[in-house]
């Protein structure tokens, strides 16, 4: 078995070669080790849990033996004296963490592998602010693996003794949910919903959530199934495309769909045209800008869209850019006036809420723009276009040996390109892959991925055509001997 290293977000393995439950009680030894060393953040002296030295959260997705991964570390934590809330049925990530966050738990331990394919999973730890930790903590909890004995009590005698209690800490998420969302505005629409949950987490709570309004909401892929229909639970333009079909064939008004862990959203138009997660990011600020009258600064990691760039000047809002990682993001929310946070991928957090992504919380924001703005959504991302410009972003994932990903890291740092199709690079970004601008303003990127076998090939440009065409220079460059 390969040696436990930490990525992006957590650990993440292959099930069964490095993902085992003698692995899983290493990561959970040293997770044990770490809570026993920090010091408890009280905020409300109220809370149930003042007064605990040590509580957390730990919960689970859909996937192949999650819930046995989740009772497994659950138990060593009990044996080293740490009291767990081990949920009692698969859950979102943003549940996890909002219980985290609202009721004071030191911190909290997710077991899933998010959107990645069916045969991985992964160990995610979160902080007692409620979100993805930095590095320091990562770092701090893979300094203890294999340091120290592990201890295990079992599941039953964790109960008995009540270290470990079962819980469905579901409703306090989705009561928080209608409480930020403007309720009263959504149940006055009638729209015809799609959700498709991809055989995850999100189950059919968006279904739930809106039974009481006058939307028609129907729910695809809402029970478990470890194989996902046989496609990875991401919501994006390669796996979406036979619910984009269910869209134009049934004349939704909108399609919502949530990943593994639903903690993203992606978004079908009616047309059948499957949104990227840089336009879905896109709406949400500008709802919050417009609809919400709302202010504070915006992230983005390295591969965001200039779009958003051009939106924020217009508006006077300040922006940062990260390392890829929603640890990062994370880190400017907790310590900064932020307004929205978010990836390519369709991860998005916002001001007021938690300092994590939801794709719950996302989906009723999107479906609140629509009814407030009375308009399709269609309409609304033409709107955009008149107003701010074309930018169509593509990505492209080629798999990539560690010997290939050296190799290109170290022709990339001698800076290869002057200009590209026609175009001065003008600018090179450099601090997470390698990201060149050209003078008109579009971009592509180089990263290798840092959790799988991948390299990631990222563009942005004014029209579909050149997009595809520095997708194509950058594979060509990628691949070349």
């Amino acid at each position: 078995m390969a040696k436990i290293k930490f990525g992006t977000d957590g650990w993440r393995a292959v099930i069964s070669e490095d993902f085992t439950f003698e692995n899983t009680k290493i990561v959970a030894q040293a997770i044990a080790d770490y809570v026993k060393k920090q010091k408890p953040k009280i905020r409300n002296k109220k809370s149930k849990l003042y007064g605990k030295k040590y509580a957390l959260v730990v919960g689970y997705d859909t996937r192949f033996l999650s819930n046995r991964y989740a009772a497994t570390v659950s138990s060593v934590l009990a044996a080293n004296g740490i009291k767990v809330v081990l949920t009692d049925r698969p859950t979102p990530t943003p549940s996890v963490s909002f219980n985290i966050r609202y009721k004071e738990f030191i911190g909290g331990v997710m077991i899933t592998a998010s959107h990645n394919p069916a045969r991985y999973n992964g160990i995610k730890y979160k902080g007692y602010f409620g979100g993805s930790v930095t590095n320091g903590v990562t770092d701090a909890i893979e300094s203890r693996l294999y340091k120290s004995k592990i201890k295990f009590m079992d599941k039953k005698e964790a109960l008995k003794k009540r270290l470990i209690k079962l819980e469905n800490i579901i409703p306090l998420h989705l009561r928080s949910v209608k409480k930020y969302a403007n309720m009263s505005l959504l149940k006055k629409s009638k729209l015809k919903i799609l959700v498709d949950s991809m055989n995850g987490t999100g189950a059919r709570f968006i279904e739930e959530l809106l039974k009481d309004t006058n939307n028609k909401v129907t729910t695809i892929n809402d029970r478990r199934d470890i194989s996902f229909g046989g496609r990875a639970p991401e919501p994006n333009e390669k796996h979406l495309k036979p619910t984009a079909e269910i869209v134009k064939k049934g004349r939704f008004d909108v399609a919502l769909a949530t990943d593994g862990d639903s903690d993203r959203l992606g978004v079908i138009l009616p047309d059948g045209e499957i949104l990227s997660g840089h336009k879905v990011m896109t709406l949400l600020l500008l709802h919050l800008l417009e609809g919400r009258n709302l202010k504070g600064g915006v992230v983005q990691t390295i591969c965001g869209t200039a779009l958003i760039d051009k939106i924020c000047k217009m508006y006077g809002l300040k922006t940062y850019e990260t390392c890829v990682g929603f640890k990062y993001i994370a880190e400017l929310i907790v310590k900064k006036d932020i307004l929205l946070g978010g990836e390519e991928t369709g991860g998005v957090a916002f001001k007021g809420w938690l300092p994590e992504r939801d794709g719950i919380l996302s989906a009723l924001l999107i479906l609140e723009m629509i009814a407030q703005r009375k308009k399709s959504l269609k309409k609304i991302l033409e709107d955009i276009k008149k107003a701010y410009g074309v930018y169509v972003y593509k990505r492209y994932d080629v798999h990539y040996s560690r010997a290939q990903k050296k190799k290109l890291l170290a022709a990339l740092k001698k800076m290869p390109f002057k200009e590209v199709l026609g175009k001065e690079i003008v600018n090179v970004k450099s601090f997470d892959g390698f990201k060149f601008i050209r003078s008109d303003g579009s971009w592509f990127m180089l990263r290798p991925s840092g959790t799988e076998p991948k390299l990631r090939i990222y563009s942005e440009a004014h029209s579909e055509k050149e997009a595809l065409a520095l997708i194509k220079f950058g594979k060509q460059f990628a691949l070349s001997d």
